[in-house]
């Protein structure tokens, strides 16, 4: 077991380089493999994503002879509810929620689709008291929303295709009550935006239509309305590097919604990679976008009822927070 206590020197690089240079001997694939088959810890948590960028003051664990990870299997543990319709999972940063190119493998999807297998499985083992003889079985996962790669919190699945009905109507008629909390840059208030999202405003990046000197006119026919709603917490940092918590909620959910509102507003969210271009003030560093689905509450599909589920901040999340309130109240 290998025991590392990062520096301000580590600061913005990736788990894997940091992990190199102190384990000079392991080679890039090694040192991807100890990674993603859990045997890697960055301040007590598992961290399967080698290329995370590291903020410089975590202790990182690196045990090779750790149980080894069963790839493509959700842990049971991030199961906050399951019965015959619905699997409400609480995810983790660094993981897919579905394929993005052809290739992509052990998304949250494949994950849940293997568990669920796994089970009936064994309930059909147990039900013939046969093992070795199992039919063949399988297991529908339906898609009723993503988060991004990076984004933890709650998400749900449909279990069977009325349920997936169910709750994509919902979705569409914005019942569906979905509620974010992000560290921002910047001094935030409340606030709605409202604005048609296109997927390129310009420079290759998706934005809102009217924010580029040559957006004229109504938006075009493939610009998709867009409502967050936003609600100050807490603000945080320093006066000279200032960052707010706040609260989003969700109208309509489309690709990077919440990262391009508030990255218009003037308050990009910390840790984002992507839509913090022109942003003239301090950065904070992070090792991920600082986003997390919070809460999730809709009707169920079967009893009519309404659910709620709710996750409890993840440990980096949790840590930048805390770290953020000591700088404002020193």
């Amino acid at each position: 077991m290998h025991t590392f206590q990062l520096t301000r020197e580590d600061s913005g690089k990736t788990l894997a380089a940091v992990l190199r240079a102190r384990m000079p001997d392991a080679s890039w694939n090694r040192v991807r493999e100890l990674c993603s088959s859990g045997r890697v810890r960055v301040d007590d948590d598992e961290q399967l994503d080698a290329h995370v960028r590291v903020r410089g003051d975590e202790t990182i664990v690196v045990d090779p002879q750790a149980r080894k990870r069963t790839v493509g299997v959700l842990d049971p543990r991030d199961v906050l509810h399951l019965d015959e319709d619905v699997i409400v999972v609480d995810k983790r940063a660094g993981v897919m929620t579905v394929p993005f190119d052809e290739g992509d493998r052990d998304t949250l999807a494949d994950q849940v689709r293997a568990l669920l297998l796994r089970e009936a499985r064994a309930k059909h083992e147990r039900a013939t008291k046969a093992a070795r003889r199992t039919t063949h079985l399988d297991v529908d996962v339906g898609i009723v929303q993503r988060l991004d790669k990076d984004t933890t919190g709650v998400i749900v699945f449909a279990r069977r295709h009325g349920a997936k009905r169910a709750l994509d109507q919902q979705i569409r008629a914005h019942t569906a009550e979905r509620r974010y909390l992000a560290i921002v840059h910047g001094h935030a208030h409340d606030a709605t935006y409202r604005s048609h999202l296109v997927e390129d405003r310009g420079d290759g990046l998706r934005g809102s239509w009217g924010t580029r000197r040559h957006h004229e006119g109504p938006p075009p026919e493939d610009a998709k309305e867009s409502v967050t709603h936003v609600r100050f917490l807490e603000r945080l940092g320093t006066d000279a590097c200032p960052a707010s918590l706040v609260e989003c909620r969700l109208e309509t959910g489309r690709q990077h919604q919440i990262r391009i509102h508030l990255s218009e507003a003037g308050h990009p969210l910390v840790g984002e990679p992507v839509y913090i271009r022109g942003f003239a003030g301090p950065v904070i560093e992070a090792p991920r976008t600082m986003l997390h689905a919070a809460s999730l509450a809709f009707l169920h599909p079967r009893t009519g009822r309404s659910v709620r589920f709710e996750a409890p901040l993840p440990r980096d999340f949790d840590k930048l927070l805390a770290a953020l309130r000591v700088a404002r109240s020193g």
